[in-house]
C-alpha cells in the first residue's frame, strides 16, 4: 500500500444547541455528531476536505484506536502521508451523519422530550439536512470553505449536495460511484430491505429498544440482499462459483453453497452493530435524494447553481450495475453544459459497487493526480 497509515486516530463527540430545522418538517432541538479529523488544519484553514459516508459507513474513516488496533478505518487505504487524501498537505475530516448509530444524534440517542430513546419517533431525514448539519460542523472548525467535499455512492450524493446548497463553500466536489438520484429498481431494492425490517416481530413499531430486543432478522436480510447489489456478478462468480461447503448436495434448507455462507456471515455480522431504524432513515434519504426534483427533473437547471469556480471530478466504476457509469455521465453532461470545470473517470475494476472502497493503483492515481492540482 503507497504511503502511510494515519496511525492511532482518537473520535470527539460536537454538540450543537442551535435547533435543525429538517426538510421533512421535523426539528431537532440540539444534537451530536461523532467526528474525526486526520492531518493539521493550516492557519489560512484553507486545506480541509469532507469525507461523506455511505449508507453504513461512519466517522471512523481511516488510522485504529489505541485500544483497538484492528478497528482499521473504512477508507484507510486512500488516506495518510503519502497518499492521495495526503494528510501531509490536508486536514481531512469525517463525520457519523444525523440518524447514525456510532455516537451521532439518532433513532438509539435519548429524547429530550420523552427521556427514552428516540425510536420510531426521529425525524426522517434527507441528503439536505445532513448537508446543513455538516455545514454548522464546518463552522465549528472556522472552516468558510472547503478545499474539497468527497464521498462515494450516498456520500458523492452529499458532495453533490453541497456544490449546490452551499456553492460558495465547496472549492471542488469529489462524486464517487454516485447518480443524480435513485433509479425506480434501486428504490425497490430499498423497499424490500425496509420490508424485512418492519415485518421482523422484534421490531415494535421502531420502538424495540423499550422492548430490550432488536429486530436482528430483518436487519441481517436488508443486509443480505444490499450485499448480493453492491458486488458485481463476476466477483461473486470468481470468489464463490458454486462450490459447496461438504462436495455434496445435503437436500435441505442449511447452508450448503459457499455464497450463502458468506452472506449469512456478512448478514450476522452487520445485525451484530448497526441500527434497524437508522438503516430505515438511510436507505429513506437515499430515495428522496433528487436534487432536481424542485426543477421539473432537469438536471442542468438544478447544477446551475454551483459555483463557476467550483471543479468537479466525477468517477464510476464498470462493473457497477446499482449506480452504473451511465449515471455518472449524467452528472458529467448537466455540469458540461453549464460551462462547469469537470474531469470524468470510468474505471474498470471488479468489485462492483464497493469499488469504491477498493484499493486499486489506477483509481487511487485518478483520485491523487486530481487533488495534486487543488491550490491552497
Amino acid at each position: 500500500m503507497a504511503g502511510q497509515s494515519v496511525g492511532v486516530v482518537a473520535a470527539q463527540r460536537l454538540h450543537f444547541s442551535e435547533p435543525l430545522h429538517l426538510r421533512s418538517g421535523g426539528v431537532l432541538p440540539s444534537y451530536d455528531l461523532m467526528v474525526e479529523t486526520y492531518g493539521t488544519l493550516n492557519a489560512a484553514k484553507s486545506n480541509a476536505i469532507l469525507i461523506c459516508h455511505a449508507l453504513s459507513g461512519h466517522h471512523h474513516v481511516a488510522g485504529h484506536y489505541t485500544d483497538q488496533p484492528g478497528n482499521i478505518g473504512w477508507w484507510d487505504n486512500i488516506i495518510g502521508p503519502g497518499r492521495p487524501l495526503d494528510t501531509d498537505k490536508f486536514f481531512v475530516v469525517g463525520l457519523n451523519n444525523l440518524g447514525g448509530c456510532h455516537g451521532s444524534t439518532g433513532p438509539s440517542s435519548i429524547n429530550p422530550a420523552s427521556g427514552k430513546p428516540w425510536g420510531a419517533d426521529f425525524p426522517m431525514l434527507a441528503v439536505s439536512d445532513w448537508v446543513t448539519a455538516q455545514a454548522r460542523l464546518a463552522d465549528c472548525f472556522g472552516i468558510d470553505q472547503w478545499a474539497a467535499v468527497m464521498g462515494g455512492s450516498l456520500g458523492g450524493m452529499q458532495a453533490l449536495r453541497w456544490s449546490i446548497t452551499f456553492p460558495e463553500r465547496v472549492r471542488h466536489a469529489i462524486v464517487i460511484a454516485s447518480a443524480p438520484k435513485l433509479s425506480a429498481q434501486n428504490i425497490a431494492f430499498n423497499d424490500v430491505a425496509r420490508q424485512a425490517i418492519l415485518t421482523d416481530p422484534d421490531f415494535h413499531g421502531g420502538h424495540y429498544y423499550d422492548y430490550g430486543t432488536r429486530p436482528l432478522r430483518g436487519l441481517r436480510l436488508a443486509r443480505m440482499l444490499g450485499h448480493i447489489t453492491y458486488l458485481s456478478d463476476d466477483q461473486m462468480g470468481e470468489k464463490f462459483g458454486r462450490e459447496l461447503r461438504n462436495n455434496a448436495f445435503s437436500f435441505d434448507f442449511d447452508v450448503e453453497f459457499e455464497v450463502e455462507s458468506y452472506l449469512r456471515y456478512q448478514g450476522d455480522k452487520f445485525a451484530g452493530y448497526f441500527d434497524a431504524n437508522t438503516y430505515l432513515l438511510m436507505t429513506k434519504a437515499l430515495d428522496y435524494f433528487d436534487p432536481a426534483r424542485l426543477d421539473d427533473g432537469d438536471l442542468v437547471k438544478a447544477l446551475g447553481r454551483t459555483d463557476p469556480r467550483t471543479g468537479f471530478l466525477v468517477a464510476s466504476f464498470t462493473t457497477d450495475w446499482r449506480f452504473s457509469p451511465a449515471r455518472s455521465r449524467e452528472i458529467v453532461a448537466a455540469l458540461l453544459a453549464n460551462g462547469r470545470n469537470v474531469s470524468y473517470a470510468e474505471i474498470d475494476l471488479n468489485f462492483g459497487h464497493d469499488s469504491f472502497l477498493m484499493e486499486d493503483a489506477h483509481y487511487h492515481g485518478v483520485v491523487a493526480a486530481y487533488l495534486r492540482n487543488i491550490t491552497l
